[in-house]
């Protein structure tokens, strides 16, 4: 392993159906610390056709749902044939977390799309894929997975918080443990009611900020019991179904004042996490980074300094991260904690195709 040097491309899909975010990335062990370079990096936006049947996975036939897993597989490896042709690249394996469809922990129930077998087939490099599910076997989350990446490559941060269709954070409490859970939803949700709009996302915030407080919802959505849970904890696409929308679409008024409620609960969301922690420095990242209104209202919010790192971290820390995990697979180190998956151990995750 010392001195030895991967080159990985990392995919990633996230929940509020951006694109495929795709991370040519190079790491080396120095005996110390690993070291890593984001050598290229780009989003492939998905097709509409395959964008439609991917939001509406989780009620199709179990044939139309293989058919869509093959689908997906066959786009992802036809656009990593694409990245490393135009970059002239020189692979050694592909790191896939694929497109989670469904997310329920507490039935030993977790699966991506993204066939990784059709992915192998198409690019003839060797694939690592399903993280999570051993993981839940084993009586964990199977998430959050991106904390072994915040532990090992951004250590020099106290605390790593992605914001994308749900936010989560990392942090190494006093006992030395890595702790690490989802805060609340973000982009899944503020995504939902920006094509009510007629829009893909809110930009920075400007549906949202011309919106008011409505405390009545405010007040219903802070009390969700999901915040009273301590870690390991999750959320996923069936806890917005189940819990968050129902109070949500109860509360008829205008799409700007419900933009502008989440925004507000999304901060005490925070602050309630953040603000019982000792200060410190916060790497943020992810797609709700690039939302200025959000990150104005966090930072006026938050008695922490927030660090926004450069636009290759922001959006492809998570594509970076899965294909670090898919190293650790490779070299059978370990690359998920119990401390805040919940598993019975720690755990070396991944299957190679």
């Amino acid at each position: 392993m010392l001195g030895k040097e991967y080159n990985v491309i990392g995919l990633m899909s996230g929940t509020s159906g951006d694109g495929l975010d795709m991370a040519y990335c190079k790491f080396n062990y120095n005996g110390k610390h690993w070291n890593f370079v984001i050598d290229q990096a780009i989003t492939f936006d998905y097709p509409e056709y395959l964008l439609d049947s991917m939001r509406i996975a989780d009620t199709l036939s179990a044939s139309d749902f293989l058919k869509l897993h093959n689908t997906v597989g066959i786009f992802f490896g036809n656009q990593v044939n694409r990245f490393i042709r135009d970059n002239k690249l020189s692979v050694h394996f592909i790191a896939s977390h694929g497109h989670t469809v469904f997310h329920q922990p507490n039935e030993r129930l977790n699966f991506q799309i993204g066939n990784p077998q059709i992915i192998r087939q198409i690019t003839g490099l060797p694939v690592v894929a399903d993280f999570r599910t051993q993981n839940i076997l084993n009586g964990g989350q199977g998430a959050p997975l991106v904390p072994i990446g915040d532990k090992l490559l951004f250590h020099q941060y106290h605390y790593c918080i992605n914001i994308g269709g749900f936010s989560n954070i990392s942090y190494e409490n006093n006992k030395k443990q890595r702790i690490a859970f989802d805060i609340c939803p973000v982009n899944i949700v503020l995504n939902m009611l920006a094509k009510s709009k007629h829009k893909t996302f809110d930009k920075n915030g400007e549906i949202g900020k011309k919106g008011k407080i409505y405390l009545p919802l405010l007040k219903e959505l802070n009390k969700l019991t999901y915040y009273q849970q301590s870690p390991p904890k999750s959320l996923g696409k069936e806890w917005i179904t189940a819990f968050f929308l129902p109070i949500l679409n109860y509360y008829n008024i205008p799409i700007e004042d419900k933009m502008r409620t989440i925004y507000e609960h999304i901060v005490i969301q925070f602050q309630n996490v953040l603000n019982n922690l000792p200060v410190g420095t916060i790497l943020l990242t992810g797609g709700g980074t690039h939302n200025h209104f959000l990150v104005e209202l966090l930072q006026k919010n938050i008695n922490h300094k927030i660090i926004i790192p450069e636009k290759k971290i922001i959006d492809y820390k998570e594509a970076l991260i899965f294909a670090f995990l898919g190293v650790l697979r490779m070299e059978n180190i370990t690359n998920c904690l119990s401390s805040y998956t919940g598993s019975n151990s720690d755990m070396v995750c991944g299957v190679i195709f």
